[in-house]
């Protein structure tokens, strides 16, 4: 006997090494039947074989107890399947409906309900195969690894979903015909699709076992199920070819990597250690599940690859692929150094990256929607980004003649297009239209042609180039003429994407929310997203009729402007539902229904954004069709009504399902009073000439009678009357003709504007619709019953206007007795007309006729009362009963008034009113009848008004007044303590508290609560900045999105010019941070956190001023337009900022950070599109904004050119003198003065002129620096105190110019008389004052005996102008502390003592040498003091007085500045004794001023500690920091070029070489400061201890900061080179950080110089700045000549013939080993660098603490 078993089970499987766990191997035996029960003992025989063979499972018996994850997900996968059993039973039957007309509007719902359950059955779809790939993906790894809560997550979308599309299902196929069986064939798909979801939910239970080719194939089902569902529905609109290429493309990824996993094979095979073998094989495994799985992603979400998700899960399966042959590919190379095969591995690599690629490339074509349409698109979109790229250079020639030759390129391809088009054209008319369009193209571009040359030979030229963008603005302009049918197609095509996209998601959010229902336990939460989910419910459907129509009809402007209107009015309601989904989210207890919620809000906040800017940019190209499309709308209802209305004489109008007849009658009533308001808005409009918003009327008209249609239809087929159907069908078509007329008459008033007898025809058309929709109220059910009580009333009041009252029939007491019960039941009556109200229009009907009789037999008793009074009281009792009359008739008129709107503002309390006062009037003719016991009469009374406002107990809901509710808790109080007084006449046991003192405790809880939540929102939001987490972010940009274009902003203080600066401003820091963003992505992912929040930050302002801007700016067009390019830049932050929290989350993510590059880049060129609207907006102003900006620039050149001067290092390049210098500098500064009066002249002329002018002044002024600069540097280092005085000098007339630029832009169009044309004059007489103080100062250069007087004069005028500007009462930008506003006061004590000193010498040396110290200690001195007053911790009081002391200071310091130059004139001993005085002026209000910095301070005010022990500590640190950054620099190569340019071109390594220099200059610097310092100390000059520490402390305080300063500056200067060369930074970044390192060096030397010994050791070594500053000469070479040459480049460009582009290819995997290889080079450097530099801080903190000075000394 043989038993042969096998048993052959492939698996992936997990190890992991556990605990020892103890126990007894000792089991208690179990004994169980065979696998045939009991057997008889047989002799003789064989018995039968007993095996069992099992197929398909694997082994159970050792699988670890399920984790508390895995748990969770078995009962979400439990509650799961439940939900899909039920859907497989709800699919076994098809809804029934209710019978249906045959009339237009029933077969038009009919269609819609049909498209909106395709819809819904397609987006659910979409949904059901991206949860099934997301579960493919999230189980393909180690099961430890597996983020079950995602799982659960797809799980829970895949029920919801299937549950939601069952019942969708279920209404199609009851709609569908059932004579093509189609309805059984589409359930029997949706049971296949629920059949396929329960495998799979089987198969990937935790506990099951299942191999993972059982989760792939139930996968692979379900996505064959969905396809065949969607062509029963036919929405299967992916086109077939496309998905068999992505098979196909799937498939080739899938053989590419089994090649690798054969060459990794190999590896393994020959590796002789056998944990790297394993780990080969491991890694290679990994990359075959991996590929699988892609291939098997692709089945599932082929057929619904258009959605969006489903695009994303394939893309993160091809990114799992991408990772798995990375990792395969470092283990190969770990595992062997065999170059062969690596080199085999490689090339498998590098074959599946191109596969992969290729695939993902394939999925992005059709992410791009579709095919381009038209054979214009393409050229249509090069001319229109081209042009605005144009417009952007302006001022760089280079740049716009080659963008123009792109833009030649495009428009002929263009112009060629149409006219192949018109020779193919059959239509001899759209033949000649097409040829003259092209014509008219070919002749513009013939024109930009001609001044791309003219710029081209003429590059310093700005005529030309203005010539130039002129004619790329008629290009643009007859390109928009030409092509504006391809445009607005394509517009019309991104709508309708955008707007399916929307919907979709809409959908999924509802189905989400319904699903988080049951584990959401906050219940208000919940019932708010239950509302924000029906109203979006309501707006779907005319999302997708208006998606559909469009598609349908793609050249029907009525069509396009239905899903325009539909798109803007889905926003609202969608950013609602949004906001309560995210709201409630933290709500929900389980786990995977919250991330289903959280998901399906980010995911339609993102459509929502897409469909905003989509429907804007639709609406902006459809243009103003809303007149004519209003008025077929309703003629259409007019034609739909008079369906109706046959149908119903036919006895077939059948009411739709949901309607009912008081539905419909409320529906009609609401509606009827949004016509009236929307038409009386159409009339207001028209007759103010308006078109826009006479549109915009007209549209809302054209919708409010569409509902006032249906509504009238559903009245008429659920009324069981017919006269009345008819009735109500024919007054609302009465409504709908003269709704025509209207809308036809407000047309022709826009036309004929100002036309009398035009606006008198619109006044009668509006007061006949006005009077046909009353007539249509009145049709309503109720209505008439209600009118019938009205005239009962009105005739039964007639018998109140007989002068003789019958003799009464009845005695007194009889009288009375009747008058008391008919009063009670008139009392009662209005009670239930009340009621019956808000009721059912059957009720009113009873209520009214019943208030009426019993009016009635009131009316006769109060009559018969009145017989038994005296004559003059009869008058009062008459009186009485016709106030009773009135009330009645206005409580009957409120009654009908709520009945036909319930939802009408106000109505309600109108209601109560009115039977108030029928009560009162009531209880007045009781009174007045009565004469009975005193107090019984008040009693009735009592009892008749407490049963009629006991009725508003029953509906506590309702508001009967308009109280808040304090108010009402307030009122409720005093009253209860009106109560309690009144009872207590009657009963002493009712007595009231007052808990008012509750209110103040309840209020402060709420503000500590409110606190507490502010912080914690703080503290959340930078926790999730820090881990990438960026939704708050993108909630916040989003929000800012929205307000740009939410309503009417309010009323602007400002004009467009203040909001355009502002608006430059933001946008440039938007722009700079990107750029920041770029190269932080590359050299420090951890720093994008907080670069994200400053871009959120800073668009949350740009969006403000841009809302404002937009509101003022003239003329309309513009301020859309920059609304417009705002929100496109908004959309480009968001894009941004997720990116950035992407990268934060995976920072070695190659892909994610070419993704951030290019977001980045996206959002620079968003940038100078916003900057371009706003030079539309005002180009004078604009170019104002540049120029400032420019000369903002040159003024902080000039202050570190100042530094240089009085370190002694400026220097001139070659033997020249001042005098060569001479004459330019006057006829520059004489051509600076032109451009001043052109400056002036522009405020009042027109835009171009003043643009010319500022763009001609900044130009100036930078040529007359440069001179001067050049000037200066030829006087020599030998007399820095002249270089300082003449360079200050142009630095007055640059300030004094962007003060003036900036009066200019403000006065820009302003009136003669406006405020700011004063400012702009006296700002251009302080020009000319600076200029002629500049002439004279350089004419004074070479005069020894006046040049010290000339620069005293010079710098009393500046400081006359610095306080000028101090006492204005414009706020500093930044604030500072009471510590540097002290130090700041030090240098007027100093620089006093020098003034006197010199006044006393009368020396020319020592003059010029006050001159310059005296200016920057004022001038620091009045900076600091504003700064440190405006801090919001310094009270008003403390404020006034710094500021007081300020100004004195200054004024006491130009006296004495005046006084030595008396001095000067007249050397008197008087006039020097007057000195004294002078400075003891100054030296008392300085230490007014040091009071008050200590009084900023309060109680907690404390001298400053002596930090001169910390300042070599902080030197030796800087100078470590630049040791390091330079070492850094040494491992930088150049970026590898793709093909070898001209030589001349290669300026990467000049870059480095320059950067390299610097940054070891630098670190001798820094080092050689340290010893200068340890040199002070030692000759005793900075003491140890802290007896001079205030001077010493200021000293090392300036020391320790500018050491900080080189520090910083030189590791960005390394940062900058480093991106420079890689290509992520511009040479712009590359400059500014070489001057911030010229300027920190600048201010050290300065710093150094204060107290050294020029002929110390230490300070001859200080003079290696001049190296630096050397280096930074060749740095600015490198930039200029890099300028020149790309200047002559591109030059050359536009006459060359084929332009030969260099690409540079990024591959998803390419050239991965390459790649590995530098990769693990440069960890091993950094962490070898990171190493060094902690050895390098132990042994200079050990050598600071222990090491005596000489040793220091030496080592140094």
């Amino acid at each position: 006997m043989s038993m042969v078993c096998r048993s052959t089970i492939l698996q992936q499987q997990f190890n992991r090494v556990g605990r020892v766990e103890h126990g007894s191997v000792a089991l208690p035996g179990v004994i169980r039947s065979g696998s045939i029960g009991t057997e008889s003992l047989s002799m003789g025989s064989m018995p039968s074989a007993q095996q069992q063979i099992t197929m398909g499972q694997m082994h159970r018996g050792h699988m670890p107890p399920l984790s508390s994850a895995q748990q969770a997900l078995m009962g979400t996968i439990n509650t799961s399947m439940q939900a899909v059993q039920k859907a497989q039973i709800d699919l076994g039957e098809v809804d029934n409906l209710p019978p249906l007309g045959q009339d237009m509007a029933s077969k038009v719902w009919i269609q819609n309900k049909m498209d909106e359950s395709k819809h819904e059955i397609h987006s659910q779809v979409d949904a059901i195969t991206a949860g099934t790939a997301s579960v493919v993906n999230l189980t393909a790894g180690d099961p430890i690894d597996t983020d079950y809560t995602a799982v659960g997550c797809a799980i829970t979308t895949i029920s919801s979903n299937l549950t939601e599309m069952s019942k969708g299902v279920k209404l199609l196929a009851a709609l569908m015909e059932d004579d093509v069986g189609g309805g059984n064939d589409l359930m029997k798909a949706a049971r296949t699709l629920a059949g396929a979801v329960s495998d799979l939910l089987k198969a990937v239970e935790p506990a099951s076992g299942e191999p993972r080719q059982t989760v792939l194939t139930a996968a692979g089902s379900i996505g064959q199920a969905s396809g065949d569902l969607l062509r029963q529905i036919g929405e299967n609109e992916t086109d077939e070819r496309f998905q068999d290429v992505l098979m196909n493309l799937a498939k080739a990824v899938a053989n590419a990597a089994a090649m690798l996993v054969l060459k990794a094979k190999n590896v393994a095979q020959v590796a002789e250690d056998t944990v790297l073998q394993n780990r080969v094989i491991a890694a290679a495994t990994q990359c075959a599940l991996s590929t699988s799985q892609l291939v098997a992603c692709a089945k599932v979400v082929s057929p619904t690859i258009s959605s969006p998700v489903c695009q994303e899960q394939l893309i993160e399966a091809g990114k799992l692929v991408d990772r798995s042959v990375e990792s395969c590919v470092q283990a190969c190379l770990s595992a062997t150094e065999d170059g062969e095969l690596l080199k085999q591995v490689s090339a498998a690599a590098s074959v599946v990256s191109q596969a992969l690629e290729d695939l993902l490339q394939h999925v992005r074509q059709y992410t791009a929607r579709g095919e381009p349409i038209g054979r214009y698109d393409q050229a249509t979109d090069t001319i229109m980004t081209v042009t605005e790229s144009i417009f952007c250079s302006m001022g760089d020639a280079g740049e716009m003649v080659r963008q123009a030759r792109v833009l030649a390129q495009a428009t002929s391809d263009l112009v060629n297009a149409m006219r192949s088009d018109a020779e193919a054209e059959v239509d001899v008319d759209n033949s000649k239209k097409l040829l003259a369009a092209a014509k008219l193209l070919a002749d513009a571009t013939a024109r930009m042609v001609e001044a791309a040359k003219g710029a081209a030979a003429y590059p310093e030229n700005e005529d030309q180039q203005q010539r130039l963008r002129e004619a790329a603005e008629g290009l643009r302009v007859a390109t928009n003429a030409a092509a504006q049918n391809a445009i607005k197609k394509k517009l019309i095509n991104r709508l309708e994407n955008a707007a399916k996209q929307a919907a979709a998601a809409a959908t999924q959010t509802i189905a989400a929310a319904q699903n988080a229902a049951a584990s959401n336990k906050n219940t208000a939460a919940h019932q708010q997203l239950v509302q924000s989910c029906k109203a979006v419910a309501d707006h779907i459907p005319q999302l997708v009729q208006g998606v559909r129509g469009s598609q349908a009809k793609p050249e029907d402007p009525s069509a396009q402007l239905a899903l325009i209107i539909a798109s803007q009015n889905f926003l609202q309601p969608g950013s609602k539902m949004v906001t309560s989904a995210k709201s409630s989210v933290p709500t929900v207890a389980d786990q995977a229904a919250a991330m289903q919620l959280g998901q399906c809000a980010k995911n339609l906040a993102t459509c929502l954004a897409e469909l905003r800017m989509s429907v804007q940019t639709a609406h902006e190209a459809c243009g103003p069709m809303e007149i004519d499309s209003a008025l077929t709308a309703v003629q259409t209802l007019r034609s739909e009504l008079q369906d109706a209305k046959l149908a119903a004489i036919n006895t077939q109008l059948k009411p739709l399902p949901g309607e009912t007849l008081e539905k419909c009658a409320q529906d009609l009533g609401s509606t009827s009073k949004s016509v009236g308001s929307s038409m009386a808005q159409l009339l207001t409009c028209a007759a103010q000439g308006n078109e826009h918003y006479t549109g915009i009327a007209a549209r809302e008209t054209a919708q409010a009678l569409r509902t006032l249609a249906q509504a009238a239809r559903g009245v008429a087929a659920s009324t069981t009357d017919p006269k009345a159907a008819a009735a109500m069908l024919d007054s609302a078509r009465d409504v709908m003709d003269g709704s025509a007329l209207l809308i036809h008459e407000a047309k022709q008033a826009l036309i004929s504007q100002g036309d009398a007898d035009s606006q008198q025809r619109l006044a009668q058309v509006a007061k006949a619709v006005s009077h046909s929709l009353n007539n249509c109220v009145n049709c309503l059910p109720g209505q008439k019953d209600v009118d019938m009580a009205l005239k009962s009333i009105g005739e039964a009041s007639k018998k109140l206007l007989i002068e003789t009252i019958p003799p009464a029939s009845k005695t007194f007491q009889e009288a009375q007795s009747e008058l008391n019960q008919t009063a009670a039941g008139l009392n009662q009556s209005a009670g239930d007309v009340v009621h019956a109200s808000r009721g059912s229009s059957r009720q009113l009907a009873a209520a009214s006729g019943k208030f009426s009789e019993d009016f009635d037999e009131f009316l006769d008793a109060g009559i018969e009362m009145a017989g038994h009074t005296q004559t003059d009281d009869q008058v009062q009792v008459i009186g009485n009963l016709k106030n009773i009359s009135m009330a009645s008739s206005k409580l009957l008129l409120a009654a009908k008034s709520l009945s036909v709107d319930p939802a009408a503002a106000n109505a309600k309390n109108l209601l109560a009113a009115a039977a108030r006062a029928v009560t009162d009037s009531i209880n007045q003719l009781i009174t007045l009848c009565t004469q009975q016991a005193p107090g019984q009469k008040e009693c009735d009374n009592a009892l008749r008004e407490l049963e009629a406002v006991r009725g508003l107990l029953d509906n506590p809901n309702e508001p009967v007044s308009d109280l808040s509710y304090f108010d009402c808790i307030e009122s409720v109080m005093e009253n209860s303590k009106v109560l309690g007084e009144s009872m207590a006449g009657i009963s002493q046991n009712c007595k009231t508290g007052d808990a008012s003192h509750t209110h103040d405790a309840i209020a402060e809880a709420a503000q500590l609560m409110k606190e507490a939540v502010d912080d914690i929102m703080v503290t959340l939001n930078d926790a999730a900045t820090e881990v990438g987490m960026v939704g708050g972010m993108v909630e916040s940009i989003a929000e800012a999105i929205t307000k740009v274009d939410e309503g009417t902003p309010p009323e602007p203080e400002g004009s467009f010019v203040d909001y355009q600066t502002n608006m430059v401003r933001y946008s440039k820091a938007i722009a700079v941070t990107a750029q920041e963003m770029m190269t932080k992505s590359v050299t420090c992912p951890d720093d994008l956190g907080a670069l994200a929040s400053q871009v959120t930050v800073d668009y949350g302002q740009l969006a403000v001023q841009g809302r404002l801007a937009a509101r003022t700016a003239e003329p309309e067009e513009i301020g859309l337009q920059i609304k417009s390019r705002v929100q496109e830049l908004g959309h480009g932050c968001i894009y941004l900022v997720q990116k950035a929290g992407a990268l934060q989350i995976t920072p070695s993510d190659g892909y994610t950070k070419r993704e951030l590059i290019e977001c980045a880049r996206a959002v620079t060129e968003k940038v100078s599109l916003v900057l371009s609207a706003l030079q539309a907006g005002n180009k004078g102003t604009q170019a104002c904004i540049t120029a400032a900006s420019a000369v903002s620039g040159i003024i902080a050149d000039l202050d570190t050119t100042i530094m240089f001067a009085s370190a002694g290092t400026l220097n001139a390049e070659n033997d020249e003198s001042f005098a060569d210098h001479r004459e330019n500098i006057l006829k520059t500064a004489k051509a600076l003065v032109e451009d001043t009066k052109m400056l002036v002249s522009g405020a009042a002329s027109a835009p171009d002129r003043l643009a010319q002018a500022a763009q001609s002044s900044a130009k100036t002024i930078t040529q007359l620096t440069d001179v001067v600069k050049l000037g200066a540097a030829s006087i020599g280092s030998d007399d820095p105190e002249t270089q300082v005085v003449l360079i200050n000098a142009v630095k007055d007339v640059a300030k004094a110019l962007a003060e003036l630029i900036s009066a200019t832009k403000c006065a820009s169009g302003k009136a003669a008389d406006d405020p700011s044309m004063f400012q702009l004059k006296s700002a251009a007489k302080v020009m000319v004052t600076n200029v002629t103080s500049l002439l004279k100062t350089v004419k004074a250069v070479e005069d020894e005996a006046t040049r010290g007087t000339r620069a005293l004069e010079a710098t009393i005028e500046c400081i006359k102008q610095e306080m000028t500007l101090f006492q204005s009462k414009d706020a500093p930008n930044k604030t500072t502390t009471p510590e540097e506003f002290i130090r700041m006061t030090k240098g007027i004590t100093m620089a006093t003592a020098k003034a006197v000193a010199a006044g006393n010498s009368a020396r020319q040396e020592d003059i010029i040498h006050t001159a310059n110290i005296s200016r920057k200690a004022i001038s620091d001195m009045l900076t600091t003091c504003k700064q440190a007053a405006h801090h919001s911790e310094v009270s008003e009081e403390v404020k006034n007085r710094a500021l007081l002391y300020g100004a004195e200071c200054t004024s006491g310091y130009i006296d004495l500045l005046e006084q030595v130059l008396m001095v000067l004139q007249r050397p008197t001993t008087e006039q020097k004794q007057q000195l004294a005085a002078c400075s003891k002026r100054v030296a008392g209000a300085v230490t007014e001023l040091i009071q008050s910095a200590e009084a900023m301070k309060g109680s907690e005010w404390v001298d400053p500690e002596d930090p001169t022990v910390i300042a070599e500590t902080e030197l030796l640190g800087a100078a470590a920091s630049i040791e390091a950054a330079a070492k850094k620099l040494e491992q930088l190569k150049p970026r590898a070029k793709p093909k070898q340019a001209d030589e001349t071109l290669n300026f990467e390594e000049q870059i480095l070489e320059a950067a390299k220099s610097i940054a070891a200059a630098t670190s001798a610097l820094v080092k050689s400061a340290s010893a200068a310092q340890r040199e002070l100390v030692a000759q005793g000059k900075v003491g140890l201890i802290p007896a001079n520490a205030v001077d010493d402390g200021q000293w090392s305080q300036g020391l320790i900061s500018a050491a900080r300063m080189v520090a910083a500056a030189t590791s960005n200067l390394c940062e900058a080179a480093n991106a420079s060369v890689q290509g992520q930074a511009s040479e712009e970044k590359l400059i500014s950080s070489a001057k911030q390192v010229a300027a920190s060096t600048a201010q050290l030397l300065v710093a150094c110089k204060v107290k050294a010994d020029q002929d110390s050791e230490a300070m001859r070594r200080l003079q290696v700045l001049r190296h630096v500053r050397d280096r930074l000469i060749a740095g600015n070479a490198v930039k200029k000549a890099s300028d020149n040459l790309v200047r002559a480049a591109q030059k050359a460009a536009f006459d060359k013939t084929d332009e030969d582009n260099v690409v540079v290819k990024t591959k998803f995997v390419g050239g991965i080993a390459q790649i590995i290889a530098a990769q693990e080079e440069m960890l091993r450097k950094e962490r070898e660098l990171e190493e060094a530099r902690k050895k390098l801080a132990q042994i200079r903190q050990q050598q600071y603490k222990f090491l005596p000075s000489e040793l220091r000394e030496d080592d140094n």
